[in-house]
């Protein structure tokens, strides 16, 4: 059959989704981008958030229309939301011929299968499991990138948070697994491995009663063809003196790591269950700032959480403006019913929330653009992405900079670069989050 796929949502989740292209294509499916020539939809939905949870809702909606139409036969649903609202999408949306959730993304052949011969299928494994598909991936993200998942599910319990209860508790994939895999890739051409997970910095705990994602990370550097490792959402309050020190040291790990803080004020950490108080926050940057002077920390924050006061905001702003992260988003908090924050008193009006959101977000757009012209006539290593039309110019990225978060560099040259291609690049000049460049002439030195 000819199947089209949607994925929403997180990188985690896209994961997942490559993961279903490859039993599905083992199963004699190929796969198309146009809605009218599919015979089969799959959407990958996401429900983290309320803006992720109407997307989820509109592109079901939107998919169920080319199944009332007789272009599509089967509609199938998987994902977050699938495991969250199961009961009501096949309730509210009998277009939906099959349903799977996040642990039973390994049965998408059977449940189609199912699905075609006209029954309502639906597949939900115990969320404690751990899907295995082998090292099998069709890599979606069109570049020489490709995300890694180290683990599934999470057992921090933040009070916001629905992950939990949709993915279960933590599992790390056995290292062997991700070598494997991590080795599939660089055959493919991948260069560059970016680590995933609810939570990296936890890696191996369940498995060998210890924290190894450094043992991973020198593992994964020791493979042929992958030149840079990037490590993302990893909590403050497990970084530990070997991590830093594997960044360090290890030269195809990225100088760049992705902290999730999401706030600053003593209070509203606590009332969000996380670990950290400010303190200890301004702790670890200084430890990782110190050892790694170039590092690149990313992190995200929370506007308005039931309870924040005036005062609790204008605390976070000035840390966000003593800290000057080089990368930074906002998110105005969503009420996710079934977790605690939700029925927690002081509710912010969602106005004060995105106000909030807004002011945090002009702070770090005057940071980001200092540091952008502070790199002026630094000399970096660049990833080539893609060439712009017309022009001797080209769109990359630095270590500084993961894909579809953080900023790009042009990168000026009459040379013929291909996609893949690793050069040495001057920043001549910045413009708001992106740097341009030209290519470094090592003979003019």
């Amino acid at each position: 059959m000819k199947i089209m796929v949607v994925s929403l949502g997180c990188d985690k989740n896209l994961v997942d989704t490559e993961k279903m292209l490859s039993l599905l294509e083992a199963a004699g499916h190929t796969f198309t981008d146009e809605e009218s020539e599919a015979e089969a939809i799959l959407v990958n939905t996401c429900c983290f958030i309320g803006d992720a949870k109407e997307e989820s809702v509109n592109t079901i909606l939107e998919m169920a229309e080319y199944k009332k139409s007789g272009s599509a036969k089967v509609l199938l649903v998987a994902g977050c939301m699938a495991q969250r609202y199961k009961d009501e999408i096949l309730k509210e949306i009998p277009e939906v011929d099959g349903i799977l959730g996040t642990a039973s993304y390994d049965s998408i052949v059977s449940v189609l299968n199912q699905a075609l011969k006209g029954e309502k299928a639906q597949c939900f494994h115990d969320i404690s499991s751990l899907p295995h598909v082998g090292n099998r991936r069709i890599v979606t993200t069109g570049g020489y990138y490709s995300y890694l998942k180290i683990a599934e599910g999470c057992d921090k319990r933040c009070t916001y948070c629905i992950i939990p209860d949709l993915r279960g508790h933590y599992r790390s994939v056995p290292m062997e697994e991700l070598v494997e895999e991590a080795e599939a890739l660089a055959k493919k051409g991948i260069k560059e491995l970016i680590l995933v997970a609810q939570e990296t910095t936890l890696y191996g705990v369940d498995l060998y009663g210890k924290k190894m994602l450094p043992e991973l990370l020198r593992k994964l550097a020791q493979i042929s063809g992958i030149q840079w490792i990037r490590i993302q959402y990893c909590y403050p309050e497990e970084i530990t003196d070997e991590l830093i020190e594997v960044i360090r040291t290890e030269e195809k790990v990225c100088h760049y790591l992705d902290i999730p803080i999401q706030h600053a004020s003593d209070p509203i950490l606590k009332r969000m269950n996380r670990r950290t108080t400010q303190e200890e926050l301004r702790e670890i940057i200084e430890k990782l700032r110190s050892r790694i002077p170039d590092i690149a920390l990313r992190t995200t924050l929370i506007s308005g959480f039931p309870g924040e006061t005036e005062e609790d905001h204008q605390e976070l702003y000035r840390f966000v403006n003593e800290m000057e992260f080089e990368r930074l988003g906002v998110f105005p908090y969503s009420a996710e019913e079934d977790t605690p924050a939700y029925s927690f008193p002081n509710q912010v009006p969602e106005e004060v929330k995105e106000e909030r959101r807004d002011e945090l977000m002009e702070l770090q757009q005057e940071i980001a653009f200092e540091k952008s012209e502070a790199m002026v006539g630094r000399i970096l290593e660049v990833l080539i992405e893609g060439k712009i039309a017309d022009e001797h110019a080209y769109v990359g990225r630095t270590y500084m900079d993961a894909p579809n978060v953080d900023g790009l560099i042009f990168v000026q040259t009459p040379l013929e670069l291909l996609t893949g291609d690793f050069v040495r690049v001057r920043v001549t000049g910045a413009q708001e989050y992106d740097l341009i460049g030209e290519v470094y002439d090592e003979s003019a030195k």
